[in-house]
């Protein structure tokens, strides 16, 4: 038709132009090829066959004459019959190949590789239609390949492999299941395959008593491993976020009071230890996400201005104290009075804020008892009145000791520092002599003398040796002892919590909930007057919850 019209070209622009009701010649053409062909019906059906098999050919690898197709699918186009009879066979041939497909790999991959091969064959049908097919045909095509591909087998995906990607932490698998489960409106079972994976795994940390000790870090480490997977997985979706949120809830929730006492032991502990080994940026960062655990804890008042006023005391106590401190070095007493080379620091606090600690009895030597006067009388000078009251099992120090391959510094506890003056004057002193010469209690003296003498820094050397240490002990000082650096550090027998202790806290917590109740009750009553009690039962948990 091409020539013809090129050859008759002359004709098409002047006689068909100049004379109405006459067709251009093309026009013509295609009037006489399409009634020809609803002659033959034979033909277009071979010629559809033809090509939905050389489409086929090509997604099962084959290469074809693509401009082939092209030339006929245009000409399909020109005729008028490209809807009719092309496309909708096609996506019916389409559907049979890919549930076919779909289900056969399915079988035979992992979920990974399955996913990556349905992204593969979107990929590959968007180019066939920029190629070859029609506009209009890419959006129902693309529908054909999501549905027989994923949405018949979301759940499928989800039970066979979900499990598997969150425990591998598989970041880009994930990424790819979440972006195909939102091409087909499938994201709310991804979701609640979600909830449930957390639930099933957070349930095996909390119930595990045996790694109790664990808990928190635990789910601390679970927890940053779902919100990476939220933020980059997951594209930061609100859907999945409530849905994490209400999982841990529940898993947090599911054993009485138990999270929430070892979160309170862990925020302690890291309190006590400061930013010893780690940044002012780690702990910050460390202490905001075990907070975020604290939000999960039902039956829990996020702390408002009466849990805060000890806290706030202390930081003021503490500020105050470097300002104490500044004026005791400048002061007359401690330039007069304090030997060269001692460096003294004491934190004055005060009693209401600050946890109570029971009196522990020790007879310090006579330097440590003069530096003790020397800032007492400074800081009555200063605040006459008050009453100063020496906390000495907090105390710490720094000693210089000779050994025979070298000087060290020893940052110790004052009980530590107590023991260790003892051998300046005796070069051997049984359990009996240390305990009568420091009146340290036995209990708390046996610890001390196991962090000198049985720990990693041993300064002491025990006689005879062994972890534990007996009445009828004896001790050397340790003249051989080496270590690469200069200062050292000898850390305490931390000692561990009792089953009298933890009972003993669980009831101040309870203890501590009845005022909070009793305070709410009486709230209450002053603003009803009068309360059936079914009505006061159920507006103090509305309160107290």
């Amino acid at each position: 038709m091409l020539m013809i019209r090129s050859i008759a070209l002359y004709l098409d622009r002047t006689y068909v132009k100049q004379t109405p009701n006459v067709r251009s010649l093309w026009d013509m053409g295609l009037q006489l090829f399409r009634k020809r062909l609803s002659l033959a019906p034979e033909v277009e059906h071979k010629t559809v066959t033809g090509l939905l098999r050389m489409i086929e050919s090509e997604r099962l690898g084959e290469a074809v004459d693509r401009t082939l197709i092209n030339h006929l699918l245009q000409m399909f186009t020109a005729l008028g019959i490209y809807s009719g009879s092309f496309e909708k066979p096609f996506l019916e041939c389409t559907s049979e190949f890919y549930a076919a497909e779909g289900t056969k790999y399915m079988q035979q991959y992992d979920v990974p590789d399955y996913l990556k091969h349905v992204e593969t064959r979107l990929h590959e049908e968007h180019e066939r239609c920029l190629l070859y097919l029609g506009d209009l045909t890419r959006k129902p095509l693309i529908a054909t390949v999501e549905r027989q591909l994923l949405e018949r087998h979301i759940h499928a995906i989800l039970d066979k492999g979900f499990m598997m990607l969150m425990d591998g932490h598989r970041i880009e698998d994930l990424q790819r299941m979440y972006s195909l489960f939102s091409r087909v409106n499938s994201l709310e079972p991804l979701r609640h395959a979600v909830s449930s994976y957390i639930r099933r795994i957070g349930q095996g940390i909390v119930m595990d008593e045996e790694k109790d000790k664990d808990m928190v870090p635990s789910l601390l480490e679970f927890k940053a491993s779902l919100d990476s997977i939220w933020e980059e997985s997951f594209s930061k979706n609100e859907g999945f976020c409530n849905h994490i949120r209400d999982a841990f809830e529940h898993l947090i929730n599911i054993r009485q009071n138990r999270p929430a006492e070892l979160i309170a032991k862990f925020l302690d502990e890291k309190l006590r230890a400061g930013n010893k080994g780690t940044s002012e940026e780690e702990l910050e960062g460390t202490l905001d996400k075990v907070l975020v655990l604290f939000r999960f804890i039902q039956l829990k008042t996020e702390c408002g201005s009466q849990f805060t006023n000890k806290l706030e005391g202390m930081f003021k106590d503490i500020e105050l104290s470097k300002e104490i401190n500044e004026s005791f070095k400048q002061s007359s007493q401690a330039r007069t009075k304090l030997p060269s080379g001692i460096e003294m620091s004491v934190h004055v606090l005060t009693t209401g804020y600050w946890p109570t600690y029971p009196p522990m009895v020790v007879r310090l030597p006579h330097e440590l008892n003069v530096y003790q006067d020397i800032f007492k009388e400074f800081y009555l000078s200063k605040y006459s009145g008050r009453r100063l009251m020496w906390q000495n099992s907090l105390g710490h120090c720094v000693l210089k000791a000779d050994f025979t391959k070298g000087k060290k510094e020893l940052a110790v506890s004052l009980f530590q520092t107590v023991v260790l003056m003892l051998f300046n004057d005796a070069e051997k002193l049984s359990f009996q002599d240390i305990k009568d010469s420091t009146a340290i209690e036995d209990k708390e003296l046996r610890r001390t003398l196991q962090s000198l003498a049985c720990g990693k820094v041993r300064v002491l050397q025990k006689l005879p040796k062994g972890r534990e240490v007996e009445d009828d002990d004896s001790f050397v000082f340790n003249e051989g002892f080496s270590a690469p650096l200069y200062r050292i550090k000898v850390n305490a027998i931390q000692m561990k919590e009792t089953v009298e202790e933890n009972t003993s806290t669980t009831e101040r917590v309870f203890q501590d909930r009845q005022y909070q109740v009793d305070a709410a009750i009486v709230r209450i009553m002053k603003t009803r007057k009068v309360l059936s009690h079914t009505l006061l039962i159920t507006e103090l948990f509305q309160q107290v919850s």
